[in-house]
């Protein structure tokens, strides 16, 4: 066959005629060739695009085939696993469990995850302060938040304590995970059998999984959750790590957390001493700390120490005689003594170690040991005279409160006594008590003044004024004419520093205050000038250190270092503080202010306050209505405020700040000043009459003799006031008679540290200050009124004019008289 092919396709055999018509010459050929080379290349586009399809359908039915190939030999070979049956009902079972198990756990984590997240400082979520504070010599004075201690290592604690607690919360915890499966089922077998609760299931790494993290409720839910926290804790601490935690956080009773705590609390030792049965005692605790707390019920502690002890002995820690001997000599807890804490000076400085915490970014320790600035023996002499004194008043005046606080000159808290019964009532009237300040307010307005130019000397009038509809007057009524500022202070004349809001503005006096250390917010209308804006007993006894210091304002603190329980310095005072004093008056000014207020005690209406031995200034305030009165001064080494009251606001019997306040702050300076070298301060300096005072005895004023804010003598300037208020009117009167005829008046020399020569001056034109009515609507003064520099009170004049009535004209010697 493939002969007669190669026959049919030879030329020869074909005939002639295909030899000679279909046999190219060798012309013809060449042709031929170049023909063929113009047809298209197997190598061109299309040509690869049908290889490509052609590889493409071939791989695809290779990997069908292979698949049916495969899935042929995995049915054969399963073919040799076909159950049927029993087996394969059993087979079945265990398969959908497994299956349904997983899908339960999975659902289970979610139900357990959402209330922990387990970042940041998990370890001290949610954990509260031990501050333990004391004196700058170290002595305890007192703590605030928890009573804890964990700077006592694992290895210190007594064996028997760390067996005793093992023994009665978890025997088997260095054998399980964190979570007992066999002492689970063992107490859910014993709870069952008792009908009763008497064995707990959680381990102890479920127990502090609850202590920081999880509430006290009892649900399924928490449960879960401190299962699986349980899983998490073990996870990443160590067995010894877990007992520490449990052994330093868990409450123990009487405001105690840990066997630190707790052991210094019951048995007033560290637990590095604690005999076997007084481990049992504090072991008993764990369970319920409230219902077997020695020092509240004693036999029922001691009860729960015995089965303790049985325990022990069950789980092989101790011996038979061993458990003899401590039932023979049981423990016994101290007694509890209820101490004279400073608690209103604890408060202030809780909060203010608080804040510093947070300023300074100490966190991550929980358990601080604080160095304050409390003088003890003055904090406690303050308490006993603010009881003293309120209790001698409680019934001829009304006063049923009081308070005080004592400074340095550079605000640092020497006493608070924020009442006078801490147990009846935890508010602080100190610090956080805001009532009107009353004229304790007004050097606030002077020292503005003085910025703005004026001087202590400056004559000006003390007579009616009115702003808009508000017309304030002094309390008699009455008005004391030509005098000086330093006079106009002293004795509390309200119409003058109205005068010098009205010319030097409200802005200026709220900046003052400001500038000087007052934080509260002050009114901005015009009775404020008056004191009618409410501030804490602190915020302005704060104010008036810039005038103690000379101008240097600063911020009252009470911490002056910080420690960690192992003692290492977390913040000293002297290294890291921030608040320095601050210059916010020049000191020239300042001491013209102070002599100002020296002559309030010296002369004026806190004279009660007058030491006597030593430079002292202040300010006397009482609010409308006797519902406050406050005194408010300060030596060359401390400032003190003190205020009396009523908490429901009803008003006192007529107390003012010169009254009760004043010889509070007279008593309390001078436990103050007990050991303390006499100094002056500016504008008052120490001099021999001090120390001549100091000396003698002191002699005190009687009641009658002194002229506070609220019967403001009608006499003139300071130069002639006479320290009697019996003679002190007439002179006024005589004085301002014969300031008419003069054509010099008498002026007293300005009270600075050196004496300033005398000079002539007149009663200063205040802009819209020295008018007391429209010029329209006055009328001719008579002699009487030119002594007294006004009219009678506008108020009263508009009310006689509309009952038409007649007044009969006053004579001189109605005046005087």
């Amino acid at each position: 066959m493939m002969a007669a092919r190669l026959v049919a396709f030879h030329p020869v055999r074909l005939g002639g005629a295909f030899s000679s018509q279909s046999v190219p010459n060798r012309r013809q050929g060449s042709r031929s060739v170049r023909s063929v080379s113009k047809l298209p290349s197997r190598e061109s586009l299309w040509g690869r695009l049908w290889r490509a399809d052609g590889a493409v359908s071939t791989a695809v039915f290779e990997t069908w085939d292979f698949l049916k190939r495969s899935h042929s030999a995995y049915r054969s070979f399963l073919e040799r696993f076909r159950l049927r049956g029993l087996k394969r009902v059993v087979i079945d079972l265990l398969d959908d469990g497994l299956t349904f198990g997983v899908m339960f756990c999975f659902l289970l984590l979610a139900y357990a995850l959402p209330p922990f997240s387990g970042t940041g400082d998990v370890w001290n979520r949610g954990r509260e302060y031990a501050v333990t504070f004391t004196t700058a010599d170290g002595e305890i004075i007192g703590r605030r938040g928890i009573r804890q201690d964990d700077a006592i290592p694992l290895a210190d604690i007594p064996p028997h304590m760390i067996k005793a607690v093992l023994a009665t919360e978890d025997a088997r915890f260095f054998d399980h995970f964190g979570v007992d499966v066999i002492g689970t089922f063992r107490a859910i077998i014993q709870n069952a059998r008792a009908n009763d609760v008497v064995q707990g299931g959680s381990s102890l790494t479920q127990q502090v999984a609850k202590n920081l993290f999880l509430s006290p409720e009892r649900t399924i839910r928490r449960k879960v959750h401190e299962a699986f926290l349980s899983l998490w804790i073990e996870a990443r601490l160590s067995k010894e790590e877990i007992l520490k935690l449990y052994l330093d956080r868990s409450y123990l009773g009487g405001g105690a957390y840990g066997i630190e705590a707790a052991s210094q609390f019951y048995f007033g030792k560290s637990v590095r001493d604690i005999t076997l049965p007084e481990s049992a005692m504090l072991a008993g605790l764990f369970k319920a700390p409230t219902k077997y707390a020695p020092h509240q019920n004693l036999e029922l502690a001691r009860a729960r120490a015995n089965t303790v002890l049985y325990r022990m002995l069950d789980a092989g820690f101790i011996t038979q005689g061993e458990l003899l001997q401590a039932r023979r000599e049981p423990a016994t807890p101290i007694e509890q003594r209820i101490s004279d804490s400073p608690n209103w000076f604890l408060d202030f400085a809780y909060r203010d170690t608080l804040a510093l915490i947070d300023q300074k970014g100490l966190t991550g320790d929980y358990v601080l040991e604080v160095k304050t600035t409390i003088n003890l023996p003055l904090q406690t002499a303050a308490q006993a005279i603010i009881n003293e004194e309120v209790a001698a008043a409680r019934e001829p005046y009304h006063l049923t409160q009081g308070a005080a606080v004592v400074m340095a000159t550079d605000g640092a808290v020497r006493a608070i006594v924020g009442g006078t019964d801490y147990e009846a009532s935890q508010f602080n009237r100190a610090t956080d008590a805001l009532r009107q300040s009353g004229s304790s307010f007004k050097p606030f307005v002077y020292m503005a003044a003085l910025l703005k130019g004026y001087k202590p000397s400056d004559t000006v009038v003390d007579g009616p004024v009115a702003v808009g509809n508000w017309a304030p007057r002094n309390y008699t009524g009455k008005y004391a004419g030509r005098t000086t500022l330093t006079n106009a202070l002293a004795h509390s004349y309200n119409s003058i520093p109205v005068k010098l809001m009205v010319d030097i503005g409200r802005t200026a006096i709220i900046e003052t205050a400001h500038l000087a250390g007052i934080k509260g917010t002050l009114e901005t209308w015009a009775p404020m000038v008056l004191g009618t804006s409410a501030l804490s007993l602190m915020d302005l006894t704060t104010g008036y250190i810039s005038f103690a210091s000379g101008g240097l304002a600063t911020k009252p603190y009470t911490v002056l270092e910080i420690r960690r329980s192992n003692g290492d310095v977390l913040y000293e005072r002297a290294r890291d503080s921030t608040d320095a004093p601050v210059r916010v008056f020049p000191e020239e000014t300042v001491a013209e202010l102070n002599t100002m207020l020296n002559a309030v005690v010296r002369q004026g209406t806190g004279r009660r306050a007058d030491l006597a031995f030593e430079p002292a200034a202040g300010k006397t305030g009482t609010n409308q209505g006797y519902r406050d009165a406050w005194y408010i001064g300060f030596t060359g080494n401390n400032v003190a405020g003190v205020w009396v009251g009523n908490d429901d606001f009803t008003p006192m019997k007529e107390v003012t700040g010169g009254l009760i306040p004043a010889p509070i702050w007279k008593r309390v300076m001078m436990e103050a000043e007990r050991g303390l070298q006499p100094v002056g301060f500016a504008g008052v300096p120490y001099d021999e009459s001090y120390a001549l005072a100091a000396a003698q005895a002191p002699q005190p004023i009687a009641p009658e003799t002194v002229t506070d804010e609220t019967d403001q003598a009608q006499g003139a300037d300071t130069d002639t006031q006479q320290a009697s208020a019996g003679t002190g009117d007439v002179n006024g009167v005589l004085n301002g008679m014969f300031d008419l005829f003069e054509t010099t008046p008498p002026v007293r020399p300005a009270a600075t540290a050196a004496k300033a020569a005398p000079k002539t001056q007149e009663a200063l034109v205040l802009p819209k200050a020295n008018v007391d009515e429209p010029t329209s609507k006055k009328k001719k003064r008579n002699f009487v009124e030119q002594i007294f520099g006004g009219d009678e009170n506008p108020i009263q004049a508009d009310e006689e004019k509309k009952k038409k009535k007649k007044k009969k004209k006053k004579t001189l010697f109605d005046s005087i008289f």
